[in-house]
């Protein structure tokens, strides 16, 4: 049992070591003030200050959009074609369309909107929808945008940053596994959001969590513990043997 432990102890060490070696040649030592200048730039410091949720939800629709394709081909696009703003989702639900998937939050489900073939699930109400009509890359992004609005205006009350501030409140100091059940309480809810990813949505939220910075420290606290694995670092855990080392091999 001892030389089993003694045995895992290195391979945890032979790990920790590469890994740690390979973010110091890579890796930058300025990241987070990095994100910070960014998000201050674009506004969104302000933003969670103010609880400006239309330039916080144009922000992440954004950022949710650099997934299932490369970022440079996702920003070209954008570049190109614009997003779609709080302001024009607003604007077209306002104008109560007769679809009746976009009655709600809740009712938002297998839209199936489909922008090369122009179908979707209610094709006798297409012709008054406001959701084909934003020129994103493919319907799936479409979709997402309109699940995301409705999650923030019917599940966040219109106040995206006061509703993570009360999820996190709903964790306590004793909770088993804090930091994982405080991440869980955000990502949860919003991995039910059409057309998500577990990566992306870590990525975008754990930015957005550290630009809050000292004004709210458990954001900050838990936007630090954020882990998004893409293919290319699994590839490297396979690759350099620490997998294997850890007894976590797998396809």
């Amino acid at each position: 049992m001892e030389d089993k432990l003694t045995q895992t102890n290195a391979n945890l060490h032979y790990a920790v070591q590469l890994i740690y070696a390979t973010c110091c040649l890579a890796g930058s030592a300025s990241y987070l003030d990095d994100i910070r200048a960014d998000l201050r730039d674009c506004g969104i410091i302000r933003a969670i200050r103010d609880h400006d949720t239309a330039a916080l939800f144009d922000w992440l629709v954004e950022m949710l959009s650099y997934q299932g394709i490369s970022d440079a081909v996702a920003a070209g696009y954008i570049a190109r074609h614009g997003s779609v703003r709080w302001a024009e989702i607003a604007d077209g639900l306002a104008r109560t369309p007769s679809c009746p998937k976009l009655a709600g939050y809740w009712a938002f489900y297998d839209c199936w909107y489909h922008k090369g073939s122009g179908t979707c699930a209610e094709p006798r109400h297409i012709d008054g929808c406001p959701l084909p009509r934003h020129p994103l890359r493919n319907g799936r992004r479409n979709q997402m945008a309109y699940s995301l609005f409705l999650f923030i205006r019917d599940v966040a009350d219109n106040d995206f940053v006061a509703w993570i501030d009360r999820q996190l409140r709903t964790v306590t100091s004793e909770s088993p596994d804090r930091l994982a059940a405080l991440r869980e309480v955000i990502t949860g809810p919003l991995r039910n959001v059409y057309g998500v990813s577990d990566k992306v949505l870590a990525m975008a939220l754990s930015t957005l969590l550290l630009a809050a910075g000292n004004r709210r420290p458990l954001w900050l606290e838990v936007g630090a513990t954020f882990v998004a694995v893409d293919t290319l670092v699994h590839n490297f855990l396979h690759r350099t043997g620490i997998l294997q080392r850890l007894r976590a091999d797998h396809p």
